[in-house]
């Protein structure tokens, strides 16, 4: 009994104290139209100069395989497409501190749209290089991004 006691103790102190830390995945969503907001998004980005370099369009590659799969769009998402970009100043910076955090380039965003909603969902670096000698780094690019997509969802 103290064991499960000493457990449950140390999972509500873990998850209490990583309340207050940002989520891995910053999200904004605006009620908008999906091409427009997209559009600005894309220019936001781009005048922070986060250049896209790739635009993926998720729902039109998954609507294909729709018809084959019983499980296909369950929750509705009438458009899913993301942007790739990168800065090569940041990338610069990233390798210099640590090689390994290249990973994160290029940088990618996803937004969604569904029922006149659409959606910015952007895994933040910060989160992913936590605790690494790319943290500080992380924590630039984070902000950066996220300004560039506060900024193209107004």
């Amino acid at each position: 009994m103290l064991r499960k006691l000493i457990l449950i103790t140390t999972l509500v102190f873990t998850m209490a104290a990583n309340a207050s830390e940002p989520p891995a995945i910053f999200t904004a969503e605006k009620k908008a139209d999906f091409e427009a907001t997209y559009q600005s998004v894309y220019k936001s980005l781009e005048e922070n100069k986060f250049f896209v370099v790739f635009e993926p369009d998720i729902g039109a590659s998954v609507a294909r395989f729709g018809k084959n799969w019983d499980n296909y769009n369950q929750n509705k998402i009438e458009r899913i497409k993301s942007m790739v970009f990168c800065n090569g100043w940041y990338a610069n910076k990233v390798s210099n501190v640590d090689p390994k955090f290249l990973a994160l380039c290029p940088l990618r965003l996803t937004m969604t749209h569904k029922q006149g909603v659409t959606s910015v969902l952007f895994v933040r670096p910060d989160f992913v290089a936590k605790g690494s000698k790319a943290e500080a780094v992380a924590k630039e690019i984070t902000q950066g991004v996220i300004e560039a997509i506060e900024q193209g969802m107004r």
